[in-house]
């Protein structure tokens, strides 16, 4: 995999958010959640903060995000040691403890890393932070010396005055720097992109070397004394409940100590691993699959196509999209289908738990801790503050650790264990019991006029919601956001628009966020559609796309980036094809071009992705292109393979054998090229998953004239007999 050059000048991009701080700093993000500062006549301010440097002139960042790959760990580091002006191998990494008052994502308003919002989200706070500090040390050098603050400089962990080249390190300044009072922040500016040093490089990253070695901790990593080994079994029907067992047999296993019995799951406690699944396996237990045992994924089908039928909540309304459709030349329509997809991280499902009377201690890799912490409290009784989430290193992510469900599952079972329990699933239990991206169904139509411009464009799409549950204060007039992002405000001008969403909720069939899942979906049907609609239009659909976009110079830009670079209108052997897909999500514009063969047995092989992406002021060129190359791969894989089925209430798939990866020998070349921008930062994380279906299913359209309008790709028995 390859990753270009970074394109073009940054310029100045002002920053305004309300922070405090200093030594030891308390950041407030935004005013509503700004915390109090207390003064102090210690050297240092309170613990909970986001940097500290102590008296050995060490830098600590309590780091609020949590780190599954993403290379969030070193980004947000960059921020603080811009400004601090210390190099980046001197910031010292702290996982910061549970607390909303302090740490809570500015974006999501809790402690949570998802959402592509880590660096959007810090990039004001974070940079403050090191500002703020490092006027405090020139402040404090400066009375020593008796000379004007403005007279120095600080330069790697040293401030210098700059005429008679004195030096000071961080350490000898730690105490009288923390003894000044914080500066207002209107005193306090903030680097011009022109002087920054760090952000903008590309910088290696900070977990790497532990990772290597093997001394990174993964939740699933974790020994403590005394410690047993939980394995779980779950109503294999969603919503069913435990029947009977065995618990002699399973209690008869070697190693075993204990058989715990939940209304809806059994785990078996023992010394070690196997001993805990061989005692599942001797328990023989019975199931009562309840009233979803006869669930199966053509019920749900058939569920969205009755939906389909009728109106649904309207998301976007402009001009009048049914006159111009009874007036069009032609109309053209599709009906777009998408399956449940499992999150399948590298790492299972995992979580310790220590409970005691008075206290509750977690480690767990989660991308939730705060929303852990509360509903552990709310399940056991305890105050929050008994509550301690340690958070580890995440074996990915993808949404999956958004949810607590296996750390109130680890509870469940824990209050039932004297002394600590990690209870670990089997990868057949977490790919059967997951909280899956919604089944989609979705009603498209246009009217094109005779030189086959777009006049009406409709959309009807139908699925669940998954912020209903997730975060319900978000859902206006019946509108889930997630749900019809990507839909309700397409790139292009479409001037008679009419946008709808029809909630429906599958049979006890849990649904929850997928690496972006309202754009997973989204994208793929508007990138899809509007290719159909170029074809209708005797049209090259770069071409068409670009006509529609004289108003959107940033999605221009991507688009005409990743054309060059793909050399679109080269010509290409038999069965090849070119396919191209553009969207603007998570607050950065992408657009990628697929070069894609189909074989005469119907094969799909992708060799090429060229990906372009415009996401505002960049902070490290190696965490975009390796996070565009993972996602394009991640969502490479769910195009071609993805697909969670049902049958009678139990999902089907249970393993890599039949929801299968990705194979390193099937992974296609893929380039990363980057726009250098002066907007704000935006996501990146899950901008390559969103773009890349549509990108294939148009490729693969391009080389055999089979359209895909259902994913995965591997049930179109058409493209075969092509």
């Amino acid at each position: 995999m390859k990753s270009s050059a970074i394109l073009g000048r940054r310029e100045f991009l002002k920053d305004a958010a309300a922070i405090g701080g200093g030594l030891i700093l308390t950041i407030a993000i935004p005013p509503a959640m700004r915390p109090s500062l207390a003064a102090s006549a210690a050297p240092y301010f309170a613990p909970n903060a986001f940097i500290r440097v102590d008296p050995e002139g060490i830098v600590t960042l309590m780091m609020p995000m949590a780190e599954m790959g993403q290379g969030v760990h070193t980004a947000l580091a960059m921020l603080l040691a811009e400004e601090l002006e210390v190099p980046l191998e001197q910031v010292k990494l702290e996982q910061a403890p549970s607390d909303d008052s302090l740490y809570a994502n500015p974006i999501l308003h809790v402690q949570s890393t998802g959402a592509s919002t880590s660096i959007r989200a810090f990039w004001t706070p974070l940079r403050q932070a090191g500002a703020v500090a490092r006027h405090l040390l020139l402040t404090a050098a400066a009375k020593r010396w008796d000379v004007t603050p403005d007279s120095c400089l600080a330069k790697r962990g040293v401030v210098i005055h700059i005429s008679s080249s004195r030096q000071l390190r961080f350490s000898d300044l730690v105490h009288a720097a923390a003894a000044l009072p914080v500066p207002s922040l209107d005193s306090v500016p903030l680097k011009h992109p022109s002087q920054f040093t760090l952000i903008g490089t590309s910088a290696r990253r900070l977990d790497t070397p532990d990772k290597v070695v093997g001394r990174a901790q993964f939740g699933i990593d974790m020994k403590l004394p005394g410690m047993a080994i939980a394995a779980v079994a779950i109503s294999p029907a969603f919503g069913g409940r435990l029947k009977s067992l065995n618990e002699a047999a399973a209690l008869a296993v070697s190693g075993v100590r204990q058989i715990v019995r939940l209304d809806n799951a059994v785990a078996a406690v023992a010394n070690d691993t196997w001993a805990a699944k061989k005692a599942l396996a001797a328990a023989a237990i019975q199931w009562d699959d309840g009233p979803n045992g006869q669930v199966s994924t053509a019920q749900i089908i058939r569920q969205l196509e009755e939906a389909s039928a009728r109106p649904g909540a309207v998301a976007r309304h402009d001009g009048d999209p049914d006159r111009a459709m009874a007036s069009a030349a032609q109309v053209v329509e599709a009906v777009y289908q998408i399956p449940f997809l499992a999150h399948a991280a590298m790492e299972p499902m995992n979580c310790t738990v220590h409970m005691q009377k008075d206290s509750c201690d977690i480690w767990v890799g989660t991308q939730v801790p705060t929303l852990t912490q509360v509903q552990v409290a709310e399940l056991t009784g305890l105050p929050k503050r008994a509550v301690r989430v340690h958070n580890q290193y995440l074996g990915g992510g993808f949404g999956r650790r958004l949810e607590p469900d296996g750390n109130l599952l680890a509870a469940r079972i824990a209050r039932h264990v004297d002394g600590p329990v990690k209870v670990v699933w089997s990868r057949e239990e977490d790919i059967q019991h997951d909280m899956y991206r919604p089944c989609y169904l979705d009603r498209m139509s246009a009217a094109l006029d005779v030189h086959g411009n777009p006049v009406a464009w409709k959309h009807r799409l139908c699925g669940s919601s998954v912020y209903s549950r997730y975060h319900p204060n978000l859902i206006k007039n019946g509108i889930d956001p997630d749900a019809v992002a990507g839909a309700a405000q397409p790139p292009y001008e479409l001037t008679n628009i009419h946008v709808e969403f029809v909630r429906v909720e599958p049979p006890g069939i849990p649904t929850s966020l997928w690496r972006g899942v309202g754009p997973t979906h989204n994208i793929f049907v508007v990138e899809s559609f509007i290719d159909e609609l170029a074809h209708a239009a005797k049209r090259d659909p770069v071409e068409y796309r670009k006509s529609l976009l004289t108003r959107n110079p940033r999605a221009l830009g991507v688009l005409m980036l990743a054309a060059k670079q793909a050399d679109w209108g080269r010509p290409l052997p038999a069965r090849w094809g070119r396919g191209v897909a553009l969207q603007f999500a998570y607050g950065s514009f992408a657009a990628q071009v697929v070069e894609a063969e189909v074989g005469v047995d119907g094969r799909v092989r992708v060799h090429r992705i060229v990906c372009a992406i415009d996401c505002g002021m960049i902070v490290n060129p190696n965490t975009i292109a390796a996070q565009m190359e993972g996602g394009a791969l991640f969502g490479l894989t769910a195009a071609l393979y993805g697909e969670i089925t049902l049958k009678k209430g139990r999902v089907v798939q249970s393993n890599f054998n039949d929801y299968r990866p990705m194979r390193m020998n099937e992974a296609p070349i893929v380039e990363t090229h980057v726009v250098q921008s002066s907007e704000p930062p935006g996501g990146v994380g899950e901008v390559a998953t969103a773009t890349v279906s549509p990108a294939v299913a148009n490729a693969v359209f391009a080389a055999t004239g089979k359209r895909i309008r259902r994913l995965p790709i591997k049930t179109l028995d058409a493209i075969s007999k092509s």
